[in-house]
């Protein structure tokens, strides 16, 4: 017992909140938000490049809500930030039930990126706030795994609600979200959140970050990679749901049991294959990654049945494992101390991928079906090697006294 207060009181009571919310509110937008291209095809019997459109449009908005979040933040402080942002995202699930025209569904779903993109850095850096120095990394570990932890329930609790009642999800996800808000709302009245010091570093803009971009070669091909991976991996909440709904028996069942395999995978997996990749140089890692998205890709386009979309999902799941860490590493390679926030700050408008993989994919799968999509998929994937490759020969010309990776 004595243990268990200790492991409690080695974190702020609103971290704990944060972290259980995370849990809750992840763990319902994923029984929501992977299966509202089906919904979309089902009820509203739309083009599949109009979903493509619904669909990328949140990460759109996101890329400009995560150069705002901040700025916000700063100016008016982390709680109005979270509270509105939160509020905000629990109107979204309670439109997205009433929604009937697609332009309500595009709207809605903007407004739910802009608010995500909020969000998630302002309750980062509360954590960070709330938390010594020294226990940081074992909070934000915690996180990532509340992430997980809902990301394995929610699709299954998704598929049964998509067979009681697709509209029912919508409004289990808005309730969650509500909760979440009104007991951080509360929280936030009764402890005191303290004075975080003002960040002196500069200030990250989309004007700041396209400067950098332009200036540093480098970067620049590291991140036409990294929209060429999100292109690719978009498919996941976008065509791959219609495709298996539309071509094997149960497909949103299997399809749901994919998510909880990948998200199980990534929690299981995340830290033995981090260890591992460590023996090879990065851009080796980023290679490999490549190879794993690209040939999960392919295997999509030939999926008959529960076999094949395990195999399909784990060859992803490895792939993105191994791509997605290195890539936020190699950024941090490039950036100097003062420049690290605007480095990053450039490096999310690799979310472009997001916004053009849904919309691309979906004229492809209408158009020439599921095998020729997932088998031209695979092959762009495989094209973002050449970007990697081209970046690294740059980073180590201009950067001869660095490790070489």
């Amino acid at each position: 017992m004595n243990k268990l207060k200790s492991y409690y009181r080695q974190f702020h009571p609103i971290v704990w909140v944060l972290l259980s919310g995370t849990v809750l509110a992840r763990g319902s937008a994923f029984a929501t938000l992977p299966f509202l291209a089906i919904y979309l095809s089902r009820n509203l019997d739309l083009h599949p490049v109009l979903i493509g459109i619904t669909i990328g449009i949140s990460p759109l908005s996101g890329v400009i809500g995560g150069f705002l979040g901040g700025h916000l933040s700063d100016r008016f402080g982390r709680k109005p930030v979270m509270i509105g942002s939160l509020f905000s995202m629990s109107l979204v699930y309670f439109g997205f039930m009433i929604a009937e025209t697609p332009g309500w569904f595009i709207v809605l779903n903007a407004l739910n990126g802009l608010s995500g993109s909020f969000f998630e850095p302002t309750g980062q850096a509360l954590i960070a706030d709330l938390t010594e120095k020294s226990k940081r990394m074992r909070a934000f570990s915690l996180r990532y795994t509340a992430i997980n932890i809902g990301a394995s329930v929610g699709p299954l609790l998704g598929a049964y609600l998509a067979v009681v009642s697709a509209k029912s999800a919508f409004m289990v996800t808005g309730v969650m979200y509500f909760i979440y808000v009104l007991i951080l709302a509360l929280m936030m009245k009764k402890y005191s959140m303290g004075n975080p010091a003002s960040d002196k570093a500069s200030k990250v803009t989309i004007a700041s970050s396209l400067k950098i971009i332009g200036k540093d070669k480098a970067l620049r091909y590291l991140i036409l990679g990294t929209i060429i991976i999100n292109f690719g991996y978009s498919q996941m909440e976008s065509n791959v749901p219609q495709y298996l709904e539309s071509t094997i028996a149960n497909g949103v069942f299997v399809y749901s049991v994919m998510l909880s395999i990948n998200a199980v995978m990534v929690v299981l997996l995340q830290m033995p294959i981090s260890h591992f990749a460590e023996k090879f140089k990065t851009m080796q890692v980023m290679m490999a990654g490549a190879v794993f998205l690209s040939v999960g890709m392919l295997a999509f386009g030939f999926v008959t049945g529960w076999y094949t979309g395990i195999l399909a999902i784990v060859f992803i799941t490895i792939g993105e494992i191994l791509i997605f860490p290195s890539s936020s590493y190699l950024v941090d390679q490039l950036a100097t101390d003062e420049l690290r926030g605007t480095y990053f700050g450039a490096a999310q408008f690799r979310r472009i991928g997001h916004f053009l993989g849904p919309i691309a994919g979906g004229y492809l799968l209408n158009e020439a079906g599921g095998t020729v999509l997932f088998s031209f998929i695979a092959l762009v994937v495989l094209g973002s090697i050449l970007f990697f490759i081209q970046g690294n020969k740059i980073f180590i010309k201009t950067s001869p006294t660095v490790v070489k990776n």
